[in-house]
C-alpha cells in the first residue's frame, strides 16, 4: 500500500509532536526542581522514552507507506502544535502541569487525525489507537502528582451529619 499524501501528512503531524514531547520532556527533565524532584525526574524518563519509541515507529510506519518522515529540527519547530516550553527552572508542581498540557495536546493531535487515518489505513490508525492509550495513561499519572482526592458524596454525608 502507498499511502495518500493526506495519510502522509497526517502521520507527520503526529510524528512531529511526538518529537517535540521528547525534546520537550527532556527540558522539563532538565529544568525541574523541588519537592518530589527524583520521582518526577524519573517519571519523565519514562515518557521520554515512550515518545522516543512512538516517534519512530510512527516514522517507520510512513516509511513502509512510502511517505517520507520529515523529524529534521527546523520541521519540527516550525510545525508542532506544542507550546514552548520554559528556558529556565520549574517547579515540580508547574512541571507537572506544563508535561501533562504537553501530553493532552500531543494527545489532541493524534485523536484529529485518528478517523481520517483509519478511513484509509486501518493498520496505521491501530498504532495511533496504542500511542493514544499509553500518552493518556500518562497524563493520568502525571496529574495524580498535583491532585486532591474527591470526597465521596456518602462520606461528606455522614461527617455532616456529625
Amino acid at each position: 500500500m502507498k499511502a495518500s499524501d493526506q495519510l502522509g501528512d497526517d502521520l507527520q503531524k503526529v510524528l512531529v509532536d511526538l518529537i517535540e514531547l521528547h525534546v520537550q520532556g527532556k527540558q522539563a527533565h532538565w529544568s525541574v526542581v523541588g519537592k518530589n524532584f527524583r520521582d518526577l525526574h524519573l517519571q519523565l524518563d519514562e515518557i521520554i522514552e515512550a515518545a522516543r519509541g512512538f516517534s519512530d515507529e510512527v516514522a517507520e510506519r510512513m516509511r513502509a507507506l512510502e511517505a517520507m518522515p520529515d523529524g529534521r529540527s527546523s520541521t519540527v519547530s516550525a510545525s508542532t502544535s506544542l507550546p514552548q516550553y520554559p528556558d529556565s527552572e520549574v517547579d515540580t508542581a508547574e512541571t507537572v502541569n506544563l508535561v501533562v498540557e504537553r501530553l493532552d495536546a500531543t494527545v489532541k493531535t493524534l485523536r484529529d487525525v485518528h478517523d481520517e487515518v483509519d478511513e484509509e489505513d486501518p493498520t496505521s490508525a491501530d498504532l495511533l489507537h496504542a500511542i493514544i492509550m499509553s500518552l493518556e495513561q500518562y497524563s493520568w499519572m502525571v496529574s495524580a502528582e498535583n491532585r486532591k482526592p474527591r470526597q465521596r458524596a456518602v462520606h461528606k454525608k455522614l461527617t455532616a451529619t456529625k
